[in-house]
């Protein structure tokens, strides 16, 4: 998956768990102060990309997480990894 298909994935996913308006999802964006997420939107949001990406994402891989740039890089992390394991 592009980085781009993964921003639109994205902004989908946070326009309709936590209806953010997909203008405000940009990789600057700061999860916690600018979108309004909280801890528990969070978990929320981990649990969604774990069923994009079918992988598990640990506790420590999304603690560093502050922006949505962050995530993309998560996303981008596990996917290649994905496709790592299945060649």
């Amino acid at each position: 998956m592009k980085p781009e298909e993964i921003l639109q994935k994205l902004k989908d996913m946070l326009s309709e768990l936590f209806e953010i308006p997909p203008e405000k999802v940009t990789p600057e964006a700061k999860l916690f102060e600018e979108l309004g997420l909280d801890s528990i939107d969070a978990v929320d949001l981990v649990i969604k990309l774990q069923q994009l990406t079918g992988r598990r994402i640990a506790p420590e891989d999304f603690k560093s997480v502050r922006t949505v740039g962050d995530v993309l890089e998560c996303i981008q992390r596990l996917l290649t990894t994905n496709e790592a394991a299945q060649a």
